[in-house]
């Protein structure tokens, strides 16, 4: 089962192929870059598929582990494995590549080979983020993640794409820079060793652990987003080109709610448990007034960039009320929101490709002219609004579950996100596609084609796959929650 590095290969494919995509050069050579980097793209998919067939749901800890010297100096290694989570996470990171790959093909007309490089490139960093068992490794990952976003939202963006690209990187950056230093302390602490396992077993006072987790909470929840450190999110979704923005709400938003599950609570468990109202607060918060906010949108994709922040509140609630529904939940809907957020980004470049707008008033009846878009466009509004039979409902329905066994007044805040995503998302869908057409514009607008299709389609099947039979995610991380809570309820206070 480990005789090949799978993880490694995870992470290096899309990496090196992101390398011989930049070689192609100018865009003389577009049609070679485009088919090095879904080459690429698909391969790197492929390496992860034997991860999920020989992983063992039963077994606890890390599987498919490798550990090589780094930098002996720091005692750091280039130590990979994964749980249950990482996997679906990898999985899911790998996928979406894919489909940035094939939603570009025809779009990119202008350094195509440099786009294509960086979500390659990309893709195999955040690979590496969800594979670290070193901390120095994961913080490198973490770190260089922002390098090729940066320059798609930069280069490839809207008009206000350098302030969109450099609030990105600003906040994300300092968010991070607080959890080095608390990598720092742990280093020490653990008796000189950056291995997260060796963090996970170090006592620390509550003291150190509540500067730890503040720590590690600004850089995590900045990513995430949560409120009130969501405002950079908006324009960054807006000013992205639409890879750019599936691939923010898909998987670099996970990277947040990874964070706080990889090191905050395994690591600071006693602060995490008294801290955890302030952070469910933060989590209710984002769910109902980021979803009031939603409401008010009158540009599709900002709409969906505060959808995005709303559905996420519900990752964090799951982590912070401590019992098993609630952590499986949050995991699967990590998922859920990759699928569902992705393809809505999707269809609004699809109408933003052939109308140049995302202005809702300059749509209306494109159900007459896009009928099978129309379709696929339903789907991922019912899943968004949470319809049962998507993969919509079964995160956030088990996060509900879990928060009524913590309080009925935190599932009660976070079910209202049920009417507010309808009323947001079902309304936005309305004055789009239904009624008459509502100009001229709409009138001369051509249904998908197969290249379009074929990327719905494939998303279409995810959404409704987990939400018919949501058991072979649930499964392989049933084990690693169990691991995760079991090790969570223990105090790693010092012994006095």
């Amino acid at each position: 089962m480990y005789a090949l590095p799978l993880l490694s290969l995870a992470i290096w494919i899309p990496i090196v192929f992101g390398v011989l995509v930049l070689a192609t050069g100018s865009d003389r050579n577009a049609p070679l870059a485009r088919i090095i980097a879904l080459v690429g793209a698909v391969l790197g998919f492929v390496v992860t598929l034997p991860l999920y067939a020989g992983f063992s749901p039963q077994m606890g800890g890390f599987q498919y582990v490798q550990k090589v010297g780094w930098i002996e100096a720091f005692n750091a290694h280039y130590h990979l494995g994964i749980d249950g989570v990482s996997l679906l996470l990898l999985l899911l990171n790998s996928f979406t590549t894919v489909i940035v790959v094939l939603a570009g093909w025809e779009i990119i007309q202008k350094r195509v080979a440099q786009y294509m490089a960086a979500f390659l490139m990309l893709s195999g960093l955040m690979n590496g983020v969800f594979c670290a068992l070193d901390a120095l490794l994961f913080y490198v990952f973490f770190e260089a993640t922002l390098i090729p976003m940066f320059i798609i939202i930069g280069i490839w963006g809207g008009p206000n794409r350098v302030y969109a690209s450099i609030k990105f990187f600003l906040y994300t950056l300092l968010g991070s820079l607080l959890s080095l230093v608390a990598l720092i302390y742990l280093y020490f602490a653990s008796g000189g060793s950056f291995s997260l396992l060796d963090f996970y077993d170090t006592p620390l006072a509550i003291g150190a652990q509540t500067f730890i987790f503040f720590a590690f909470f600004m850089a995590f929840a900045v990513k995430v987003p949560m409120w009130p450190v969501h405002t950079w999110l908006p324009d960054a979704h807006v000013e992205a080109p639409t890879g750019g923005s599936v691939v923010l709400a898909a998987i670099m938003l996970k990277l947040g709610g990874y964070g706080f599950l990889r090191l905050s609570l395994p690591i600071v468990p006693d602060a995490s448990h008294a801290l955890s109202g302030f952070m469910i607060f933060l989590s209710l918060v984002a769910v109902v007034y980021i979803g009031l906010v939603a409401l008010v949108q009158t540009d599709m994709k900002k709409l969906i960039a505060y959808s995005s922040i709303s559905h996420m509140g519900f990752v964090t609630l799951g982590l912070f009320i401590f019992n098993a529904q609630g952590m499986e939940g949050a995991v699967i809907q990590m998922i859920s929101h990759g699928f569902v957020s992705g393809a809505l980004f999707l269809c609004v470049g699809v109408l933003y490709d052939r109308m140049h707008s995302r202005q809702i008033g300059d749509y209306g009846g494109v159900v007459n002219t896009m009928p099978v878009f129309a379709a696929f466009f339903m789907l991922f509004a019912m899943a968004n609004a949470g319809l049962p039979g998507t993969s919509g409902f079964v995160g956030e329905f088990t996060v509900i579950l879990g928060a009524m066994q913590a309080s009925f007044w935190y599932a009660f805040a976070a079910a209202t996100t049920l009417i507010f995503g309808a009323a947001y998302t079902l309304w936005m869908y309305k004055r789009v596609v239904f009624g008459a057409v509502a100009n001229a514009h709409v009138a001369e607008l051509k249904d998908i084609n197969l290249r379009e299709f074929l990327v719905l389609g494939l998303l279409a099947v995810a959404v409704l796959a987990m939400g018919i039979w949501p058991a072979p995610f649930a499964e392989v991380i049933h084990t690693s929650v169990a691991d995760l809570l079991s090790h969570v309820m223990h105090s790693k206070l010092p012994v006095q």
